[in-house]
């Protein structure tokens, strides 16, 4: 299958360029960046997503099957700021757009990667994947739930799959900061109130390929097994993992106060419909963690 993939400078489209390769798929990648930037052996495009023109010659060129548009405004803070809000709405709602008129125009089915952060995060209920309950809580949840929206008007053929806290080789990630200040203090103050379940990009890269070769369109819901965490457990995971004497201390989203952006409580999808559509779920994110532990050391 020829697959184009956007982002693929990012944690997840890193990833996701692998598993295709590793399966013999005829992959081609995209990002922003210029060539020289992007540390892969395979046909790379650098594009613009918010440029119409270049996204339509792109894509009409190369004619995929399949798209999977992984490239995001992902700086959650960033976008509270006024100047960069224009261009946290260009890239994940024009950006998104133009891909998947593109899609249209070439009759390729489309993959988009969501999140938890359109929803309100309120709650304790795993949010359901065919949930229609949108009330995002900051600028970037709005952005994604547009993007979101726009794949689901224009296509028919869609994937839109929510994750969330991930983590993977190819970018700065929650598990890469508690290891930089784990090693120059010896106490550090994580939030215990919001709750959710870690995503590693190279568990999910497998899942989203399997996605991508059937059919079985719609909204999915995929992070790792394992239950449902806090930041503050997660971090605590870390430091006995790599055996660091660490103190975290637990506490509120009020008393920690570093956030710009209003973070959700509730991030808990629920992933039973990967099982209903017959997909494997992701293995448990312990054994995940161990894994990437392992393969940021190398």
């Amino acid at each position: 299958m020829k697959v184009f993939v956007t982002g693929v400078g990012g944690q997840l489209g890193y990833d996701v360029m692998n598993e295709l390769a590793k399966r013999g798929h005829e992959a081609f990648g995209s990002d922003i960046q210029p060539k020289e930037n992007i540390n892969l052996p395979y046909q790379y495009i650098q594009l613009d997503i918010t440029n119409t023109e270049a996204v339509n010659k792109v894509i009409s060129e190369i004619k995929p099957e399949a798209v999977i548009h992984c490239a995001a405004w992902t700086a959650v803070d960033a976008a509270e700021e006024e100047e960069n809000r224009e261009k946290v709405f260009a890239i994940n709602v024009d950006g998104t757009k133009n891909i998947a008129e593109a899609c249209k125009k070439c009759s390729c089915k489309m993959m988009y990667i969501s999140t938890d952060y359109v929803f309100n995060g309120q709650g304790i209920a795993p949010w359901q994947p065919d949930c229609k309950k949108y009330a995002p809580l900051n600028i970037y949840g709005e952005s994604k739930l547009r993007g979101e929206l726009a794949v689901a008007e224009t296509l028919e053929k869609y994937f839109i799959v929510r994750i969330a806290w991930v983590f993977g080789k190819n970018g700065n990630n929650f598990i890469k900061t508690m290891l930089s200040v784990g090693k120059k203090f010896d106490t550090l103050r994580v939030v215990n109130d919001q709750i959710g379940t870690p995503t590693y990009t190279f568990d999910l890269a497998r899942l989203l390929v399997d996605m991508i070769e059937t059919e079985k369109y719609g909204y999915y819901h995929a992070t790792n097994e394992g239950g449902y965490i806090s930041w503050y457990d997660f971090a605590c995971e870390i430091f006995k993992q790599v055996e660091y004497a660490t103190r975290v201390v637990p506490v509120t989203t009020e008393e920690y106060r570093l956030s710009k952006a209003k973070r959700p409580f509730n991030s808990r999808l629920n992933k039973s419909k990967l099982l209903e559509k017959g997909f494997e779920p992701l293995p448990d994110w312990k054994d995940a963690l161990r894994r990437y532990l392992k393969e940021i050391e190398e």
